[in-house]
């Protein structure tokens, strides 16, 4: 039988020249069946091609609930998380990763190397691991860029969709740290690429604030002692040291303290053999 994707394309539709891209790059892929729906996250779909789907949502709900949102919406024992301003870089990349699944059981997610289609290098925070400087090497990382990823449904099964309390940022580590968990792998692939234009995570006016609340919020939620202190500690002083903002610098320190004070789900600590996983992957919960 043919692999059999659902593909969840989550937009505010704001961009509808690369939310058609982002489908067509979708529809053409050969040697799979693809069960495409697109969430409206707070916006009613209009206008897509034969045969998608739409989900529409009255209110923007944040990106990992939107995902969310689509999945039981869409058949497949493999799921394609793809946000709107991304799209597949060739026709074979749905079959190549059906086919690392199929090799592999345990094999739970798969990142896609991201490329800006005008040339511009790639960033390392878009490469899941410390040792960034190839792309194009693939390997097991503890953590995966959201906005092209294929995801064995068996995943979310047994350890849960995306955190729909982070709203943005770092969903995609809690989820790799909850696959890891349950005794799958997180795979990033050099050779199966997403295109995607290089663009600044700073252009979110809430980027710092979301990004230093959800890391403490993934210690509190996942991390055994010691690392429960160890992990936002070190984040906390590395982002301060980077920061040139004063006011990016506040947002930091509000996030971290609301991070602290704030509900952020039931906690469940990993098991020490994930975290020696994650230290053999290259990636201990130290940073």
């Amino acid at each position: 039988m043919r692999p059999a994707y659902g593909c969840v394309v989550l937009t505010m539709g704001r961009r509808p020249d690369d939310l058609r891209r982002g489908l067509e790059s979708v529809l053409v892929q050969r040697d799979v069946d693809v069960d495409v729906v697109v969430v409206g996250n707070g916006w009613d779909p209009t206008g897509l091609p034969p045969g998608v789907r739409a989900v529409a949502l009255p209110d923007n709900v944040g990106i990992p609930a939107g995902r969310n949102a689509g999945i039981p919406h869409v058949g497949g024992d493999l799921l394609l998380f793809l946000d709107d301003d991304a799209s597949l870089a060739g026709d074979d990349v749905l079959a190549r990763g059906a086919a690392l699944f199929a090799a592999d059981p345990t094999l739970g997610i798969v990142c896609l190397r991201v490329a800006d289609p005008t040339g511009t290098p790639t960033p390392r925070r878009q490469v899941p691991r410390l040792r960034a400087g190839d792309p194009q090497r693939s390997s097991d990382v503890t953590t995966f860029w959201e906005g092209a990823v294929l995801v064995r449904r068996a995943v979310l099964d047994r350890a849960g969709p995306f955190p729909a309390e982070f709203f943005y940022a770092h969903e995609g580590t809690d989820l790799a740290w909850r696959a890891m968990d349950a005794g799958f792998r997180v795979h990033y692939r050099g050779d199966l690429v997403a295109a995607h234009r290089v663009v600044p995570p700073t252009r979110h006016g809430y980027y710092h604030y979301l990004s230093a609340r959800n890391r403490v919020w993934l210690a509190r939620r996942h991390l055994p002692w010691p690392f429960l202190a160890v992990y936002p500690t070190v984040w906390f002083a590395l982002t301060l040291l980077r920061l040139r903002d004063p006011g990016a610098a506040r947002d930091v320190v509000r996030g971290y303290r609301d991070g602290l004070r704030q509900p952020c789900g039931p906690r469940r600590p990993l098991r020490w053999s994930t975290v020696w996983r994650m230290t053999q992957a290259g990636r201990p919960p130290v940073i």
